[in-house]
């Protein structure tokens, strides 16, 4: 790994997680000391970042994080919405039984560890559940967007809805849902309770904002 692709690394994933807020002012030479290299490969990052869109620069004021609103919001669901959905619907004419088995697994382990109270793991897991289902539906293409649609938009952790105690129950069961459709080869079902809990992860956190 070379260091401007550690430094992109970082901020990237800084950004994405919303650990750097948008709005936020980014120095080069204040990341290159925090990281412990020069500003060339900081400069090289950001000019990545900003082909990402995830910064931009505006005149006296450098690179800034891009700070996106309520639109933006409901258009990053909505198309989350459409490509996961299509490859919820798709995945069920083409899942394996192995495939199915890994989701599974991987759905008991969600439930186990909601079940315990360990609900900081449930987000990253759903977030295998999700992408594992587009891979399976989509392999050429699919998969590969449906990243880079959940890679667009910075989601604080503490906006997870599978952080609310009275959410989580609702999600598992969703979940269930998804793959009960899959295993009965019911591509309609699948796509369309994929839908419905995508669009409620929206609805949550439309309306209950990251606060400090």
């Amino acid at each position: 790994m070379s260091k401007a692709d550690y430094v992109y690394g970082v901020l990237a994933e800084e950004i994405r997680s919303a650990r750097i807020p948008g709005g936020t002012a980014l120095r080069a030479a204040a990341i290159a000391r925090r990281l412990g290299v020069s500003v060339t490969p900081v400069r090289e990052a950001l000019r990545r970042l900003e082909k990402d869109r995830l910064i931009s620069y505006e005149a006296h004021h450098g690179a800034t994080v891009v700070d996106l609103g309520d639109d933006a919001l409901e258009e990053f669901y909505g198309l989350r919405a459409v490509v996961e959905g299509l490859g919820a619907r798709l995945a069920a004419t083409r899942i394996t039984p192995e495939e199915l088995d890994w989701l599974r697994e991987l759905h008991a382990a969600m439930a186990r560890d909601a079940a315990g109270g360990r609900l900081d793991r449930l987000g990253e897991q759903s977030r295998h559940f999700h992408l594992r289902i587009a891979d399976i539906g989509g392999p050429a293409f699919l998969g590969q967007h449906a990243r880079a649609v959940h890679d667009s938009f910075p989601v604080p952790a503490t906006a997870s809805l599978w952080l609310d105690p009275g959410q989580v129950p609702h999600q598992i069961e969703a979940h269930e849902g998804i793959l009960d459709a899959l295993e009965r080869g019911d591509g309609a079902a699948a796509e369309r309770l994929m839908i419905e809990h995508v669009r409620r992860a929206g609805e949550h956190r439309r309306d209950n904002p990251p606060t400090g």
